[in-house]
């Protein structure tokens, strides 16, 4: 057999020497994951061995991002040419008729330790440390981040595994120091619909003099997060600087994590867990507790509703839910106090990202119609914290946040902070609704949260921020025949069929017991 010998300069040579390609930008939204279009004739591919689906590296001038390959056929793209997202391209910070060079990406060796968790092996604080830098880089693919994610939700983090990704997505983003302590916050484990109380606890905790610089995610299997449901009030999307001059000047303020790099991770596991509709233990308590440490918390109340069709079910979950967030959260100086709360039915009237944030403004305003639910288990939150946070005496917090509430004084603070933060504006009103009427008359004995999210959410939330639902009864309601449940809102007629086919599916949603 003959032998070809290739020298080492040789060899240099073809990996070095760049193959520029002019680029294109198609117009194309990725949301995170940046792609790149070239014809299955182009030589790159074919000098490469490029196929769909592959990974590649981008690259113009100092810049680099890899991104995932797609080949075409058509003229959407010329042979010698790259088309590129949205992503890809402002990440790169191309103009048109820029060069970019396209290689092999380097090894992900970090993965390696993903697939031994997939197969039992631990996870040690160096695995973790590398796997999250890789992810915090883009260099993880959806397959990936997916893989990662099922495997820790299989295979439960230990308390080692959770204090370290917790360590670990904190040090590859930003993080804030205060000037002064303590520094308060708050937090919902999730799964209860409308469970709206942040801007309430905000404005409250704010008003008493407290600093509470509050970030919040998007809904990840939800119809509405917290930021998606402020964001109907006033912009969220701010950056460091912008968040600390709103808090310095109003001591709070309610923006979206993601837009100020605190672990910055997080938000690319939300975006992959909303697609699988996983929520691992593990991964929830790394998730909470690396914003709060990163935002500079010390003091943090954490609300856990617990319920049948909640996130957590069962007293003795949430018992070993709040303990491992204790536990985890010392071990990073953090006090916290966690709050077991009523998960048997959605909180306030509404579900969806407007519709909730009118909830809000009637409690905020003192309207008399307002959810009498949302009001009581904000201020109750909300006293925990002016306690935690030394505001008011033990066992005088409920008084404090009352007075605050009652007296408007948390109204004109919640006007404030949404001011700072770019202006307040009015939640928009679904131009399409359709109420869902009782066969029966009873009373209402069980009211699903998870298929009513489910619900709200092929109603078009969040996307679409004014479609969701209006609860009209609650546990104990007695109703009668013809009598309207709940009322569906999209902002699509499509959207709208589609929820009231589900809802005509799933009639027992809402449960009667006959009277």
């Amino acid at each position: 057999m003959n032998e070809v010998r290739v020298s080492q300069s040789a060899t240099e040579s073809i990996h070095t020497t760049p193959r520029f390609v002019k680029a294109r930008r198609l117009g194309i939204e990725t949301i995170q994951e940046a792609q790149i279009y070239l014809h299955k004739n182009c030589e790159v591919c074919k000098a490469e061995g490029f196929e769909t689906h592959a990974r590649v590296l981008v690259a113009h001038d100092d810049r680099t991002v890899i991104a995932n390959l797609y080949q075409v056929t058509s003229d959407i793209v010329a042979e010698g040419e790259a088309g590129l997202s949205d992503l890809a391209w402002d990440r790169l910070g191309l103009h048109e008729g820029g060069e970019i060079t396209i290689n092999h990406p380097p090894a992900l060796e970090s993965f390696g330790r993903v697939r031994g968790k997939v197969y039992g092996r631990p996870l040690d604080e160096a695995s973790l440390s590398n796997i999250i830098k890789d992810v915090a880089a883009g260099r993880y693919s959806n397959v990936e981040l997916s893989a990662f994610i099922t495997a820790c939700a299989a295979r439960p983090l230990d308390r080692r595994e959770i204090c370290a990704l917790t360590r670990a997505m904190i040090e590859v983003g930003d993080r804030i120091a205060w000037d002064k302590v303590p520094i308060v916050d708050k937090h919902s484990v999730g799964g209860l619909p409308g469970n709206r109380t942040t801007p309430i606890i905000v404005a409250v905790v704010a008003a008493c003099g407290l600093t509470i610089p509050k970030t919040s995610s998007r809904a990840i299997t939800s119809p509405a997060g917290t930021a998606d449901t402020m964001e109907t009030l006033a912009p969220v999307d701010l950056d460091l600087p912008a968040m600390r001059s709103v808090v310095e000047r109003e001591g709070g303020c309610i923006v979206w994590g993601g837009a100020v790099r605190l672990s910055p991770t997080d938000d690319i596991f939300i975006r992959v867990e909303r697609l699988l509709d996983l929520d691992s233990e593990g991964q929830l308590v790394a998730s909470i507790l690396s914003k709060k440490i990163a935002a500079g918390a010390t003091h943090l109340v954490l609300d856990m509703p617990v319920g049948k069709t909640a996130k957590v079910r069962s007293p003795n979950a949430a018992a070993a839910l709040s303990k491992c967030l204790a536990e985890v959260g010392q071990v990073f100086g953090l006090t916290t106090r966690v709050i077991q709360t009523d998960g048997s039915q959605p909180v306030g009237r509404c579900i969806g990202p407007a519709l909730e944030a009118r909830d809000v403004l009637a409690v905020l305003q003192g309207k008399p119609d307002a959810p009498t639910d949302l009001k009581e288990r904000g201020l109750m939150l909300a006293s925990h914290l002016l306690e935690l946070g030394g505001a008011a005496p033990v066992d005088a917090g409920m008084a404090l946040a009352q007075e605050t509430l009652k007296s408007g004084r948390a109204w004109i603070k919640f006007q404030r902070i949404c001011e700072a933060q770019g202006g307040m504006r009015e939640p928009p009103i679904a131009l399409h609704r359709h109420s869902v009427v009782s066969a029966r008359t009873g009373k209402v004995i069980s009211i699903d949260n998870r298929r009513l999210a489910k619900l709200a959410k092929l109603a078009g939330a969040p996307e679409a921020k004014a479609a969701g639902l209006e609860l009209h009864v609650r546990l104990g309601t007695h109703v009668e025949r013809s009598q309207p449940l709940y009322t569906v809102h999209a902002e699509a007629v499509g959207e709208l069929d589609y929820a009231l086919q589900y809802a005509r599916a799933n009639r027992d949603i809402i449960q009667l017991e006959a009277l």
